[in-house]
């Protein structure tokens, strides 16, 4: 395997001068392709920031960032596009599905973007959905759908086209106990397919899962660990012991995650928000209509 992340004594600085916030302070970090890695941090420890920097979102004040080999501050808008859209699958909390599109709709949405036809994309789209174990609810809307399983569509929607490169920014933090490793499975299921997963979180369970733990405090990088395969298979059976001791807790305490919440139930934050932009799928607008999908698909059917 080769080197997939290289930064190289990187710094993010807000604000510069006498009220400067060192967001990351002189950050160096080697990541390689197929590994499994945790950056875990509390609130204000920096490790959104080098989220976002890993993912080509933001580039850094201070130092150098490679990715497979190349200068990121190097590329150009498009290229970093291109980037984002076809090696990194970006999974965040809030979900970021669009409220009026069902869930093979949502899952097929970037595809259009980068020109795949209709038939392909409708193959992938099914199939990355068969993945996470939705093929039965490839019709239903967001708020049709618990949080576990937005966040299922979220995932389909990130590897329908294979990208190496899995980046989970807190994607269990809206989500209850059971669901939470449900969506850790899946996550390392996809780690099992030689996928590289990079997961952002404050949790230590979850960050337990993974081989690796880089540890940010402060804008540093505090700890860097790797774990044993006993240790990993140690984490995996405790696990399984605590989702069966939850399984026999009373329906009402624990949402099932086949249960359909009602329509008048309001959607998980994020679900139906966005930045104008979701972040991650190309250009795709929250305000996308029915029509503006079928100008898409038209687009990309010329292409074929």
């Amino acid at each position: 395997m080769g080197v997939l992340v290289d930064i190289r004594d990187v710094s993010k600085v807000y604000n510069p001068g006498e009220n400067e916030v060192r967001a990351l302070d002189h950050v160096t970090v080697t990541i390689e392709e197929g590994e499994y890695v945790a950056i875990i941090g509390q609130s204000g420890s920096g490790k959104s920031t080098l989220m976002n920097i890993l993912g080509c979102l933001d580039v850094p004040t201070e130092g150098e960032y490679f990715l497979h080999g190349n200068d990121v501050k190097e590329l150009d808008d498009d290229e970093l596009s291109d980037i984002r859209n076809q090696e990194i699958g970006f999974i965040f909390q809030g979900f970021n599905l669009i409220a009026n599109l069902t869930a093979l709709e949502n899952v097929e949405l970037p595809l259009i973007y980068r020109g795949v036809g209709r038939t392909k994309r409708r193959e992938l789209s099914e199939a990355a959905l068969e993945k996470v174990g939705l093929g039965n609810r490839m019709d239903h809307k967001p708020s049709e759908m618990s949080g576990g399983q937005q966040q299922r569509v979220a995932i389909a929607r990130a590897i329908a086209q294979a990208p190496p490169v899995i980046l989970a920014d807190e994607p269990t933090g809206n989500l209850d106990s059971h669901s939470t490793w449900e969506i850790m499975d899946i996550l390392e299921n996809l780690h099992g397919e030689g996928r590289t997963v990079i997961v952002i979180t404050h949790n230590d369970e979850i960050a337990a899962r993974a081989d690796r733990v880089i540890k940010i405090m402060d804008g540093h990088v505090e700890q860097d660990s790797r774990r044993s395969p006993g240790e990993i298979n140690e984490v995996s059976q405790g696990e399984d012991a605590s989702q069966s001791e939850g399984a026999t807790q009373s329906a009402g305490t624990t949402q099932s995650e086949g249960a359909t919440q009602s329509a008048g139930t309001t959607q998980s934050e994020g679900a139906s928000q966005g930045t104008g932009k979701t972040q991650g799928m190309g250009a795709a607008e929250e305000s996308l209509t029915r029509p503006e999908m079928a100008e898409g698909e038209k687009k990309s059917e010329n292409e074929e």
